[in-house]
């Protein structure tokens, strides 16, 4: 595994973290691929597009307390919105990963 450094701070990337993986300072965060559906509560702006609040996965309500980053991509030419979020998640910290699906209006949990 190769460490770069970034300028003037104490970051450190991992050149060869698989995909799933983000190197946050010296520790590896692994997520996990579950794209399972989830029962979500969201509100919408005026252009339409979707912010998530909290979402219901296996009997456990989770409030979405950062968003983080958000990205569209394109599968199979369905167009989907990915929301990198960050909640505590049974007493952690954790990141993950929802996507909306535009065409059905359908929410999933993509990695966690």
């Amino acid at each position: 595994m190769t460490n770069v450094r970034y300028a003037t701070t104490n970051l450190y990337i991992s050149v060869d973290v698989p995909n799933v993986s983000q190197a946050i300072g010296r520790s590896v965060v692994e997520m996990k691929i579950v794209m399972s559906p989830i029962e979500m509560i969201a509100w919408f702006d005026i252009p339409g597009t979707p912010r998530p609040i909290r979402f219901r996965h296996n009997g456990n309500v989770v409030k979405v307390e950062m968003i983080i980053r958000i990205s569209e991509e394109k599968i199979a030419g369905n167009p989907m919105k990915i929301f990198e979020c960050q909640s505590e998640v049974r007493g952690q910290m954790r990141r993950f990963e929802l996507k909306y699906e535009l065409n059905t209006c359908k929410w999933f949990l993509w990695k966690i």
